[in-house]
């Protein structure tokens, strides 16, 4: 006949009040009450037929039983953790977190992904679209692609692409009329990002030779996927980087106005904590991103 277990849910509970020996910090620790850890452990002692703690007021102290069974208690918690760690790196290892951009995610990785999972049936890819900057730790990224001016020490950064900045509009804006010189763009509404601390589009001027006398006119937004899409709808003229405007002038939902661009001052970036940058999957990964980049070339 098998033995019948102890209350499992108090185990915890014991544990970290024999090891911090105060029932206070334990229910700390655990988010729990102070009234929620003492009720867990009386049920265990009254399950064992034997005191665990000896109470003086508000201090308790592991009696000899108690040391005894903390011990064993500690031992088994520890074992479950490795086990349930073991099998959460196996699965793991199939499972490659991308965290990228939003508009390089929807623009130029998503049209192209299926290509990495036919090529690689075995890894399981998670991509991560979002504006915040990668959480290595907590939500388990291996690989991140980021535009900025890098490096970022001590992570592991590998620059892969280069930009270019140039106005682009739909074909249909004002009924197909479109600027002729630059310095008709100063007649439409013009869209802008939030995240341009470089301010490229008084950069484009600048090279177009034309001097900005008032401030542009024209919605802001947190990201290019959105800039576009207006731009695209016949809303406006935004400033688009090539590398994720290419297949909207292909499609021709959208035109590029003059041949004038200028460079950017950001990159894409391989972004990894040094534990993971030389993993197999993230190195397919990597590898794969150049290879697709150089068809386009």
């Amino acid at each position: 006949m098998a033995r019948p277990f102890p209350p499992l849910s108090a185990l915890r509970p014991f544990e970290a009040a024999a090891r911090l020996e105060s029932f206070s910090r334990a229910a700390e620790e655990l988010h729990l009450t102070h009234g929620a850890v003492s009720h867990q452990v009386r049920a265990l002692e009254e399950h064992l037929g034997a005191e665990l703690f000896s109470r003086h007021g508000k201090r308790v102290a592991l009696t000899a039983a108690g040391r005894l069974f903390a011990d064993r208690v500690r031992n088994a918690l520890q074992e479950i953790a490795r086990a349930a760690e073991a099998v959460g790196a196996g699965q793991r290892d199939n499972r490659l977190t991308v965290s990228v951009l939003p508009s390089f995610a929807s623009r130029w990785l998503m049209p192209r992904l299926i290509r990495f999972m036919d090529a690689h049936p075995d890894i399981e890819v998670n991509v991560l679209a979002s504006v915040a900057l990668a959480n290595f730790t907590t939500d388990e990224v291996d690989l991140a692609i980021r535009f900025g001016p890098g490096p970022w020490p001590p992570l592991v950064c590998e620059k892969f692409l280069d930009d270019e900045w140039f106005p682009v509009a739909s074909p249909k804006m004002n009924r197909g009329k479109l600027p002729k010189e630059p310095k008709d763009l100063l007649k439409v509404r013009i869209m802008r990002e939030e995240r341009d601390d470089h301010d490229y589009w008084k950069h484009w001027f600048a090279a177009a030779g034309v001097a900005l006398e008032q401030p542009l006119v024209g919605p802001k937004f947190n990201d290019s996927t959105y800039s576009l899409q207006a731009a695209a709808r016949g809303e406006g003229v935004a400033l688009a980087r090539r590398s994720i405007v290419q297949e909207d002038l292909e499609r021709g939902t959208l035109k590029r106005l003059f041949d004038l661009g200028i460079p950017s001052r950001e990159s894409y970036w391989f972004v990894s904590p040094k534990e993971l940058a030389a993993a197999p999957k993230v190195k397919a990964f990597r590898d794969w991103v150049k290879a697709e980049l150089r068809r386009r070339a």
